[in-house]
């Protein structure tokens, strides 16, 4: 998988486990201070594909688990990540509170769930992650690198 600014790359995954392949493979890629911003419906595979991620940046798969009430988990592996969850995120400014600003120019990489509530906070540069949902297995992941 090669990321070129504005071009979409489409994963098909059949299973969570090929999630997580697709988020290894992503994580292959990934340089200090890349963002990545996941969106899709719930149960779309979101969490799963961040597991895979951090196992690609050698973090222990137990590890990893959805920041739903705390907003924000960092775990540390070959390079720090940020794992944020903003489903519950009630107003924008509360990233303010959870340090936003800092994470983003700290060493690691920043990956979040729901980034569509902070729309208005995200930087031009970024990667983008669409997971839909085709059916109780499959899902299409569209990764598209911005700015």
């Amino acid at each position: 998988m090669m990321m070129t600014k504005g071009r979409t790359v489409e994963v098909v995954s059949r299973s969570p486990e090929e999630t997580q392949k697709a988020g290894q493979g992503l994580a292959a890629l990934l340089k200090e201070r890349d963002l990545v911003v996941l969106s899709g419906p719930l149960g779309a595979g979101k969490t799963c594909f961040i597991k895979g991620m951090a196992l690609g940046l050698g973090v222990a798969e137990d590890d990893v688990k959805s920041p739903s009430f705390t907003l924000v988990n960092e775990y540390h592996g070959d390079k720090w990540l940020y794992h944020f969850d903003l489903y519950r995120l009630k107003d924008e400014s509360e990233l303010y509170q959870i340090g936003w600003d800092e994470y983003l120019l700290m060493e690691g990489i920043v990956v979040v769930e729901w980034g569509e509530r902070a729309a208005g906070y995200l930087p031009n540069k970024r990667i983008e992650i669409e997971i839909a949902i085709i059916d109780n297995h499959t899902r299409k992941i569209e990764i598209t690198y911005i700015g």
